[in-house]
């Protein structure tokens, strides 16, 4: 079950536009040669300026994230509509009327625009260099963080000028690893976003006050053989906690934490919103520490990423897709909390870095119709599923029959039932999970598929990418990708210079509008 819903008013955006970039461009387009196509000059308030800033970013979140969940919710507050059987007039079934979406909060902002993310090399970028843009106002090529095409020139980013010209505090936090890209982009300068090593010691050397969520990757170096960045940030004046008990003690008297989730996931990242225990901090609680510690009058820039949202599409996993843009609006809305008490000081943006999995509402099988409400059955991420009972299944060779009971159970998929219950597999469905559960039952190499199995399977476990892409399918929804693509994302503003946000832009002019507006050089 999704554990928090927000309602708010959908905010549009408008037209269409494109800038070209090659696979390795000879000349890339400038971001002020991309600013002058897509934007107006903004127009700024010179006697305000707001001094608490907070930065959201759904990584992986496009239109399509936010408008699932929104839907979601409008679907599990209006059963009656979503379990109607279709009737040839869809306008009416049985009686039943939609109601439509509950909008999520960011989606009720006053301001709405949107960002085109391409960068210096693909039209679907990823998260180092649309990050980078965001963070800089530059472009580069996909993998490289706060450096030019060349890795040579490093670029300043927005929370290090706040840091160093304005004495502003800042947090960095994240639902994966502090020291991956998104976050990265905020303090480091790589080359290659695999350098964890490198980003951690740049994490420790920024002097930010505040850095909460997944583990750092690499903590003794890709060889295991360096000093702990841990032991590095205790000897540069920065208290670590790893466990929630501590963490809920730090407070503003401690200067400089990094608070590390008690409960690591998946390649040591935060539990997905699915999996998360009622008693397990989520994204919201590490805002609000951070507010508690960052809070000064001086001002205070904090970015949030939502990073587990971008994980589930690329597994197609739609559940925790809804569940973890959920979880960034609660986030989002302890921000707005904090704002309704400083409303002169303070500006909110929830944007994307890019579009993960190529996700759509409407599925070919089921035509018109969404049933978005069946994603209440999934109780697990796809990640757990795997971990918990999918290796279990392959170590006790236990046969197809008996996992499906536990698909029932997690998912909903039923084997047999009633024709009119809609998670009751087809013959062709049920041959699909069993084609995927056998191949998941050998030594498969995912580098070794046939075009088919990639298209089916992805990197993924066959079996456990099989049952969500059965259970989207059934919802109403569907994937075209298991990697990024070029869809604009949307930039909701509200707030202190929130105006500045509206139209349609390049994602370099996120940095530039925060930067006049912030008044930085």
């Amino acid at each position: 079950m999704m554990k928090r819903f927000f309602a708010g008013l959908l905010a549009a955006a408008s037209v269409l536009g494109l800038a070209a970039c090659g696979s390795a461009p000879e000349q890339a387009p400038t971001a002020q040669q991309t600013s002058a196509v897509l934007t107006d000059t903004a127009v700024y308030d010179a006697t305000r300026t707001p001094k608490y800033v907070f930065l959201f970013i759904g990584d992986g979140m496009s239109y399509p994230q936010f408008q699932a969940a929104a839907d979601y919710l409008g679907a599990v507050a209006d059963p009656d509509y979503m379990q109607a059987e279709p009737s040839l007039d869809r306008a009416e079934r049985d009686g039943a009327v939609l109601d439509g979406p509950q909008a999520l909060n960011f989606m009720g902002f006053d301001v709405a625009g949107s960002a085109v993310t391409y960068d210096s090399c693909s039209f679907a970028p990823d998260s180092a260099s649309t990050a980078t843009s965001i963070a800089t106002g530059h472009k580069t090529y996909s993998g490289m963080i706060n450096v030019d095409e060349t890795g040579t020139q490093s670029y300043e980013t927005i929370a290090e000028k706040l840091h160093a010209q304005k004495g502003w505090k800042v947090g960095i936090i994240s639902s994966v690893n502090l020291n991956h890209a998104t976050p990265a982009a905020f303090y480091a300068h790589q080359a290659s976003r695999s350098n964890y090593y490198q980003i951690g010691e740049e994490l420790v050397d920024s002097g930010f006050e505040y850095f909460a969520g997944g583990a750092l990757l690499d903590p003794a170096g890709s060889e295991g053989d360096q000093t702990s960045l841990y032991d590095l940030a205790e000897q540069a004046g920065y208290q670590v906690t790893y466990t929630q008990a501590e963490a809920e003690q730090i407070t503003a008297d401690d200067e400089k934490v990094i608070l590390i989730d008690e409960h690591l996931a998946d390649d040591d990242a935060m539990s997905y919103e699915l999996d998360r225990a009622e008693d397990e901090w989520a994204l919201a609680d590490y805002v609000e520490k951070g507010i508690e510690v960052l809070d000064n009058e001086r001002g205070f820039f904090m970015m949030c990423e939502g990073g587990k949202i971008d994980w589930a599409c690329h597994a197609n996993d739609a559940g925790s897709t809804v569940s973890d843009t959920l979880a960034l609006a609660d986030a989002v809305q302890v921000a707005i909390d904090f704002a309704a008490e400083h409303p002169r000081d303070t500006l909110i943006l929830v944007t994307g870095d890019h579009e993960t999995g190529g996700l759509t509402i409407g599925f070919a099988g089921t035509d018109y119709d969404t049933y978005l409400s069946n994603l209440t059955n999934q109780k697990i991420s796809y990640a757990q599923f795997d971990e918990q009972y999918v290796a279990q299944y392959k170590a006790n060779g236990v046969p197809f029959e008996t996992a499906m009971q536990d698909v029932e159970e997690l998912f909903g998929l039923k084997m047999t039932g009633a024709a009119d219950d809609k998670l009751v597999l087809t013959d062709y469905e049920i041959q699909r999970l069993r084609t995927a559960y056998e191949l998941a039952m050998t030594d498969y190499d995912s580098d070794t598929y046939t075009q088919e199995q990639y298209v089916l399977y992805g990197t993924y476990d066959p079996f456990s990418v099989t049952v969500t892409h059965i259970l989207n399918n059934k919802s109403g929804i569907d994937f075209t990708s298991y990697s990024h693509t070029g869809l604009p994302v949307a930039v909701f503003a509200q707030g202190e210079g929130a105006e500045a946000f509206g139209g349609y832009y390049d994602n370099t002019q996120i940095y530039e509008k925060l930067a006049d507006l912030l008044r930085v050089r």
